[in-house]
């Protein structure tokens, strides 16, 4: 087995049989996978400078570390999820499920596309399940708080089943503590039926020290509309493999992203937008700064099939370099068959506006608050845009004291 100290596979409670042996299935070819390096395409600009031997499975733990909601913030379902076991599921709205499922159905996620994902189909062997019956429009999020706790590799699963006419928000944050080397390969996958409105928000605030590798898939029904909003703030490696496929006439798709990376971080997406029905839109967004000597990436495909006639789609990537040593690779990518669209990609990497500073430090304010002000100005386009309010000043807060903490250290 590629994970230390591992001699079987533990069952889950109440797991099946068959979801058993799936898992011990997959657990087989894993063993014949080996790790991704930076000569494949999808690994590029990518130093992996750990083993999957590293890691020994987690431990299955007694609860998770608090971490508060914001006051006055209100849910319709919440979950805890600590080294990938779920530790608690509710809902507390009526056509609203928020349970824990040991196996189920299987993942939308590929097991063979690398290491990761195969080990994940071997290890996820617990889901947080959201699910919201036809026709309800449910006013609060549902939160599910995904914790790493110990020096070790899980598996979190998560998975949104958003029926007819529904609509719900579902609000995920991804933590660990800043001293905890450990290994998260989340699931995120869900699918919309027709008239269906979802929106996820992904706060990601994994410690300095954790290596988080994820994906992302959704497929968008007919007249539909999905919306992804991610904050990348935490992690040495934090990586997203993004993929929504638009699968129904008249489906749509927004896909916003702020990160800022620092010290040694290393922050990766890499995102896939597929057109498979005429007349859907789609919009990506992301924004993200790089200090010290971080590095960020973003590959961003477009994918338009020949039957998707009179498709809108649309990617922007723009990048802050705030130290000499930092870097940021963007490389936006189109692929369209089909010759009725409306397409377009965006992409810049540069460094602070030397105008505007000059512009600000002549209204009054010195260098380091006309830079903080060009820094927060940058990213407000991108989260002015989150669909949940209540968690936009919390982020906000955050982006601005990772730069003013450089600021104060001379390190940028």
């Amino acid at each position: 087995m590629p994970l230390q100290n591992t001699s079987g596979f533990l069952r889950a409670a109440d797991e099946s049989d068959e979801a058993l042996a799936q898992r011990e299935a997959a657990g087989v070819k894993l063993a014949n996978q080996t790790m991704p390096t930076g000569r494949e395409e999808l690994w590029r600009y990518v130093d992996l400078d750990f083993s999957m031997d590293d890691y020994s499975l987690a431990a299955v733990p007694a609860s998770a570390p608090g971490d508060p909601l914001p006051t006055g913030f209100a849910t319709a379902g919440s979950a805890t999820v600590a080294d990938g076991a779920v530790l608690s599921a509710t809902s507390s709205v009526e056509g609203v499920t928020c349970v824990r499922t040991a196996g189920g159905s299987e993942s939308m996620v590929r097991s063979d596309q690398d290491i990761f994902t195969a080990a994940h189909a071997a290890y996820g062997a617990e889901w947080v399940d959201v699910a919201v019956a036809a026709g309800k429009a449910v006013g609060e999020p549902v939160v599910i708080d995904v914790v790493a706790g110990s020096t070790a590799a899980s598996f979190p699963g998560i998975r949104i089943d958003v029926a007819d006419g529904a609509e719900v928000t579902v609000a995920i944050r991804l933590r660990s503590a800043d001293d905890l080397d450990a290994l998260v390969v989340p699931h995120v996958e869900g699918r919309l039926g027709a008239n269906a409105n979802l929106s996820v928000v992904v706060d990601q605030q994994w410690g300095r020290l954790t290596k988080a590798i994820g994906q992302i898939v959704f497929e968008v029904g007919r007249d539909s509309e999905l919306r992804v909003a991610e904050a990348g703030l935490g992690g040495s490696l934090a990586r997203w493999q993004l993929a929504i496929h638009l699968v129904g006439q008249g489906s749509n798709a927004q896909v916003i992203g702020a990160y800022f990376g620092d010290l040694e971080q290393t922050l990766d997406y890499r995102y896939v937008m597929h057109h498979g029905a005429p007349n859907t839109n789609s919009d990506m967004f992301l924004k993200g700064a790089v200090e010290d000597e971080a590095g960020s990436i973003f590959t961003g495909m477009i994918r338009i099939d020949e039957v998707a006639q009179r498709t809108n789609a649309f990617q922007t990537n723009r990048n802050l370099i705030l130290s000499e040593g930092a870097s940021a690779q963007s490389v936006p990518n189109l692929e369209i068959l089909a010759n009725d669209v409306k397409c377009g990609h965006g992409s810049t990497v540069g460094q602070l506006d030397a105008e505007q500073r000059y512009y600000l430090m002549s209204r009054g304010l010195d260098q380091s608050r006309a830079d903080r002000l060009q820094v927060r100005g940058f990213f407000e386009e991108a989260l002015a845009r989150f669909p949940i309010p209540e968690m936009v000043d919390r982020l906000r807060d955050r982006f601005n004291e990772k730069y003013i903490e450089a600021q104060q250290a001379g390190r940028v």
